[in-house]
């Protein structure tokens, strides 16, 4: 997995090696507690180590803009795995060299249903049938390797098999994974904002790279807080992948331009985050219909109805 915005100007590195579990905890909890638009994480599997692969087969990287604090990195990462692993973090700089794609290259394909979501060196795994969702290494900073995106994609191949949607927005958008994973499977467009430029422009690559191109057109903007985007009561399918206090903030915007028989699927929340993000959205007349957890991640899947709540594991 890989989330975060990778700073443009990124010259310091934070290295633990611990096993799989360890390793997404400690890149899960540097998501939540920085900046994404100034730091990144990334935890995958190491290709080799002077360690036996049994103890140590993973690598936990995580990539800042400006000197970390040691001691409150420490402190984090004994949060999520313990003192003793926090005693063996290692600080370094960065290589001059493509950090991203370093870290991409160890990564294998991951499926939500119909879709596959891939580094350019898996691309013989797309099957005839699939949805292919490259992601250029040189621009990635999501992958769908997170629980978040994962149970977004899973969501939307449940939507899809069900109904075909009118009109759709990634809010949030990233690196416009949920947006191509709509617009290739709909082939139409889907709108797409996100609140940092280096993320549209990231999104723009990908949706060319993937043939969404002339379907995903993603716009710099607050939400929904742009021309484009604001259309009250036009979407009926809403996606969100970004953190629990916006995705509060943004319950009331979400819910004008939704059309009166939208859904909306919510994520970027670990489990503690769940009831208060559910009040935001049922003060504007929206109930949990679905929910999935993958790796200590919740999406969630919320209609306009009072339908009773259903949970998906």
């Amino acid at each position: 997995m890989l989330e975060g915005l990778p700073p443009n100007n990124a010259a310091f590195v934070v290295r633990l090696r611990c096993d799989e579990n360890q390793a997404r905890a400690v890149a899960d909890l540097v998501v939540e507690t920085f900046d994404p638009a100034e730091t990144a994480a990334a935890a995958f599997e190491e290709k080799s180590s002077t360690e036996s692969w049994a103890a140590t087969p993973w690598l936990v990287e995580v990539y800042f803009g400006r000197e970390p604090d040691e001691a409150n990195v420490r402190a984090l990462v004994s949060a999520a795995v313990g003192e003793d692993l926090a005693r063996k973090v290692e600080f370094g700089r960065v290589e001059q060299k493509d950090w991203v794609a370093a870290s991409l290259e160890g990564l294998s394909s991951v499926r939500a249903g119909r879709f596959l979501v891939h580094g350019s060196h898996d691309r013989e795994r797309v099957k005839a049938n699939d949805i292919g969702l490259e992601i250029e290494a040189a621009l990635a900073f999501g992958t769908g390797h997170h629980g978040t995106t994962r149970g977004c994609l899973l969501f939307i191949d449940d939507i899809l098999k069900r109904r075909r949607p009118r009109a759709a927005i990634d809010v949030g958008t990233g690196t416009g994974v949920l947006a191509m994973a709509l617009a290739r499977a709909l082939r139409a467009p889907v709108a797409a904002s996100d609140i940092d430029a280096n993320a549209v422009a990231a999104t723009r690559g990908n949706a060319l790279l993937n043939g969404a191109g002339p379907w995903v057109r993603p716009v710099v903007a607050t939400g929904v807080d742009h021309p484009a985007l604001d259309r009250p009561g036009h979407y009926d399918l809403i996606l969100a992948n970004i953190l629990a206090k916006p995705l509060r903030r943004l319950a009331p915007s979400l819910a004008r331009i939704a059309a009166p028989d939208a859904e909306i699927v919510l994520s970027g929340l670990l489990a503690r985050d769940v009831p208060g993000v559910l009040t935001a959205y049922r003060a504007q007349g929206f109930s949990l219909w679905r929910r999935r957890d993958i790796e200590g991640w919740a999406t969630l899947l919320l209609r306009g109805s009072g339908a009773a709540p259903r949970r998906l594991g």
